[in-house]
């Protein structure tokens, strides 16, 4: 019989023999392994779903003119936009205000791009639907509350144009809109609706943009934005950019630590079972080393128990794991995480550093065993 056979038959034989013990390690190996690959994955993909979440609060960066113009070009804005990664940019929506009168009473009325203003605005409340044709409108809750006028009823818009000529417009409308801000006084209409009211295109106040990247890369796109289109002053939505900048990084702060106590833990229940098991095999090593055995052998013979217990541990926590990572983003984000194939390859590495760490003691213990003590039963 070789030694590497030999070797093997020592080690499954050990493992064998003690196989309640080494359940009770080999499980805690798993545990460890499914805590760290799940907080793992979550951590790696927190960014991409909780930047989903809060573009939820709206546009994370503006367009407006730069110098002294009020208004700002559409298709510089559209420039612009195509500086921005488009699998970061969500949406991208221009506003453009005019002053309108409902039976005497001045409203504002806001022209702009409702199919984007769905993806930049989503915590708009909308009662009804958006407007889809010329002659359709969307008012403010507190409008429709001081008009009476409900989705479905006619309302007639009046004003004066850019060149002073007065304007007409009987529409209807399709929905009204709720946000708790400055939205419920507006009149909302379709961007080309206004423009015809107001006798000149292609303009607008402000373009609201959703990108889903972090606070460093949207003041690179600024940086980009700035040099490259004057005629736009990118700003950041600050209350925004930062606060999902702090709770990102306190998330992650969290799951760090999370993951740090539970592989210390591991490492305590490892290194607690192999300490025993050396403990009840001190007569058996004391008689390997009395026939010849160095303590290379028997640091190599624990050493090996510690990869199985990693390697087999590991691996059977990177499923679970992915389970686990599942069941995480699926109860909190409602959508599936994404898992980069590292990670599981990642998981099992560091269960069996961990293993191996916490049998160090044990083996330090194996190799201080004297043989001719514990032969004499002392």
């Amino acid at each position: 019989m070789t030694r590497r056979r030999m070797f093997f038959k020592m080690l499954t034989y050990s493992l064998l023999r003690r196989r309640s013990r080494m359940t009770v390690a080999l499980l805690s190996v798993a545990i460890g392994a499914t805590v760290l690959l799940g907080m793992a994955a979550v951590s790696y993909d927190i960014p991409r779903q909780m930047g989903r979440e809060f573009r939820s609060y709206g546009a994370n960066m503006i367009f407006v003119a730069s110098g002294e113009e009020a208004l700002l070009r559409v298709d510089a804005a559209q420039r612009a936009a195509a500086l921005i990664p488009p699998d970061e940019l969500i949406g991208l929506t221009p506003y453009r205000y005019g002053i309108v009168r409902v039976n005497m009473q001045g409203y504002t009325a806001v022209g702009t791009d409702f199919d984007q203003a769905a993806k930049t605005s989503p915590y708009w409340s909308i009662a009804g639907e958006y407007p889809k044709a010329g002659g359709e409108i969307l008012i403010g809750a507190d409008v429709a509350e001081f008009t009476k006028l409900a989705p479905g009823s006619s309302m007639t818009v009046t004003g004066r144009a850019e060149d002073g000529t007065r304007f007409r417009l009987d529409a209807k409308i399709s929905g009204t809109v709720r946000t708790g801000s400055v939205e419920d006084g507006f009149i909302f209409m379709p961007m080309p609706t206004l423009e015809s009211l107001m006798g000149s295109s292609g303009v607008a106040e402000v373009v609201e943009v959703s990108i889903a990247a972090d606070e460093t890369e949207l003041k690179r796109i600024v940086s980009e934005i700035s040099r490259e289109v004057p005629e736009i002053s990118p700003r950041l939505v600050k209350r925004v950019t930062q606060s999902e900048t702090t709770v990102l990084s306190k998330l992650q702060a969290l799951v760090f630590l999370v993951s740090l106590v539970v592989l210390v833990l591991t490492m305590i229940c490892v290194a607690t079972t192999m300490m025993t098991v050396v403990l009840e095999r001190r007569k058996e090593i004391g008689l390997k080393k009395a026939l010849g055995a160095d303590n290379r052998r028997i640091a190599a013979e624990f050493l090996g128990e510690g990869l199985f217990l990693g390697s087999a541990g590991g691996a059977l926590g990177a499923v679970f794991g992915y389970m686990f990572a599942q069941a995480i983003s699926m109860n909190v984000f409602g959508r599936a995480v994404t898992i980069d194939w590292r990670l599981p390859l990642l998981a099992v590495l560091i269960s069996i550093a961990v293993t191996i760490a916490a049998c160090l003691l044990p083996v330090r213990r194996a190799m201080d065993v004297e043989p001719a003590l514990v032969l004499r039963g002392e």
